[in-house]
């Protein structure tokens, strides 16, 4: 009997168990990071927003010139079908579009790939572990990476170019914390490792615009605070004026609003998860159950 606990994935329109989901080695989206994707949640039996994912997904795929052969319909059904398979009622379901190997053998020339879609299924990912994150986690900010910049990688792209991230990553496993971000090379705030980063200050809710994803979730707590009749600002973020934020927390498709109580050696919110942020947090799992906002599956 077929194992589907671990997970699922569609590949040339066939659904299979995750660990027998694979690619190429000749694909360039592997030998090369040419790939775009983007996580839909299912939370409850339901996607989140996935239109809207839908549509950033295929921005990012007309962005970097692929075209794989299905319409929204198709992808649409695809990742559902594979949800289905596994009976999971929440789980972190992967679509992703890759460059593909070339068609003529030895060529350099991109337009001689075969563009192809793939999906995948697993059970829910957090970005910070639940009970981590419910007493507020702990961020390191790079010292030694910096964002790749804008325009070498464009960043609204949703891509696996993560050796900054995966840098950062190592110095805050290394130092005892949970995460790690980057900056840009003008010392602004930009992102992590599958998250947006925010902060509250005199009230205000404030992150970077420039050098990040405009993450699906970023712009739900955006919408949620003009829903809460919170000020927002999108603009640069310095690390100096970072650091002087009353409270931070990150948006994110694996876990929603996350609380963060200490950045390097700067303790935030009394080493708690901070007032604004839990409200913020709590709204947004009221919106992860809206019915204008759900694709049931």
């Amino acid at each position: 009997m077929t194992d589907w606990t671990k997970g699922a994935g569609w590949i040339n329109g066939e659904i299979v168990p995750i660990n027998e989901a694979k690619i190429g080695v000749t694909d360039w989206g592997l030998t090369h990071s040419d790939i775009t994707y983007d996580v839909a949640p299912l939370w409850k039996g339901a996607l989140f927003r996935l239109d809207d994912y839908l549509t950033r997904f295929e921005q990012s795929m007309a962005a970097l010139h692929m075209d794989v052969g299905m319409d929204r319909d198709a992808i649409k059904d695809a990742l559902i079908s594979t949800i289905r398979q596994t009976g999971f009622q929440d789980a972190y379901v992967s679509m992703v579009a890759s460059r593909g190997s070339p068609m003529i053998p030895g060529s350099r020339d991109p337009r001689d790939c075969a563009n192809h879609f793939y999906g995948w299924v697993v059970p829910y990912v957090y970005v910070i572990p639940k009970e981590k994150a419910a007493k507020g986690a702990t961020m390191w900010v790079s010292e030694t990476a910096r964002r790749i910049p804008v325009d070498s990688v464009n960043p609204r792209a949703k891509n696996y170019h993560w050796g900054d991230f995966t840098q950062a990553l190592f110095e805050a496993k290394g130092r005892g914390f949970d995460t790690g971000c980057v900056l840009d090379h003008d010392d602004n705030m930009t992102e992590g490792p599958g998250f947006n980063v925010f902060i509250i200050k005199d009230g205000k809710a404030i992150t970077s615009d420039h050098g990040v994803l405009h993450g699906i979730s970023r712009r739900t707590v955006l919408e949620i605070c003009k829903e809460m009749g919170i000020e927002t600002e999108t603009r640069p973020l310095p690390l100096k004026e970072f650091m002087e934020a009353d409270e931070v927390f990150l948006s994110t498709s694996g876990g929603g609003v996350t609380p963060i109580r200490r950045v390097k050696d700067r303790t935030f919110s009394n080493d708690a998860p901070g007032q604004v942020t839990m409200q913020l947090y709590e709204r947004f799992h009221e919106w992860l159950m809206r019915d204008d906002l759900r694709t049931p599956v």
